[in-house]
């Protein structure tokens, strides 16, 4: 792992790197912040587990030896679980046959160690671009209750209703993660981008005005308050 690379992405992308030596993991975090992207690091496997389970990222960075829980074992779990971020694995174990293993885990890239930083790089950027060829979901429906995340529109049962940007984006995240329970601070993270708590109540005051607007003049409530955990967007019945 030598020279930094400038990257050649249009846009920066979300990583994931899940890497329990404390000195790799800041090598790669200053390296693509360097190259334009926005690195997140795990030191073990089951924080890597959690994060990629619960935020969304573009593409993940997989070291194979981990403590708590090995590399393999994070990805085979996550795509049990339905998480499709692409995985690129990273091992001193380079062989065919463990290369082969890695893949079949789910994983889908395998680089072995050492490598250079405009290899890894490249194949990070690789990934990206493969997934945002997918098709990706622009309207989202919770009961009567539809928010089109292109026109910026929302509307319930027909009726247009009129949300701030910060409670557009809310909203948003909370519809794509219908059905889940979403923490404190996965909003925190996801809707204010803060990396710890501000001890403030900004969350309490746009999930209440948030419910004004969307359940107010309406028949049944759709955002619910999971008491010690967070929130859910559910159309009851």
């Amino acid at each position: 792992m030598m020279s930094l690379a400038v990257s050649t992405a249009t846009e920066p992308m979300r990583i994931l790197i899940i890497e329990d030596d404390r000195e790799a993991a800041g090598y790669l975090v200053k390296a693509f912040r360097e190259a334009g992207h926005v690195p997140d690091h795990a030191p073990d496997g089951n924080t890597g587990f959690f994060m990629a389970d619960t935020h969304d990222y573009d593409v993940m960075i997989v070291d194979r030896m981990l403590p708590e829980r090995d590399g393999l074992s994070v990805v085979s779990g996550l795509r049990q679980k339905g998480v499709d971020t692409p995985a690129l694995i990273l091992s001193a174990l380079g062989q065919v046959d463990d290369r082969v293993t890695g893949l079949r885990a789910g994983g889908d890239d395998y680089l072995a160690k050492p490598y250079a930083f405009s290899e890894l790089l490249a194949r990070v950027e690789v990934l990206g671009r493969r997934r945002g060829t997918k098709e990706v979901e622009t309207v989202y429906r919770v009961g009567d209750l539809e928010l089109d995340r292109l026109s910026h529109e929302v509307k319930r049962g027909g009726k247009p209703v009129v949300l701030q940007p910060r409670e557009f984006r809310l909203l948003e995240y909370l519809m794509k993660h219908a059905g889940q329970v979403v923490t404190r601070t996965m909003l925190l993270e996801n809707v204010w981008d803060y990396h710890f708590d501000p001890q403030t109540n900004v969350i309490d005051v746009h999930i209440s005005r948030l419910r004004s607007k969307i359940e107010r003049d309406f028949g049944s409530a759709l955002l619910h308050t999971v008491r010690g955990a967070g929130y859910i967007m559910r159309a009851d019945g």
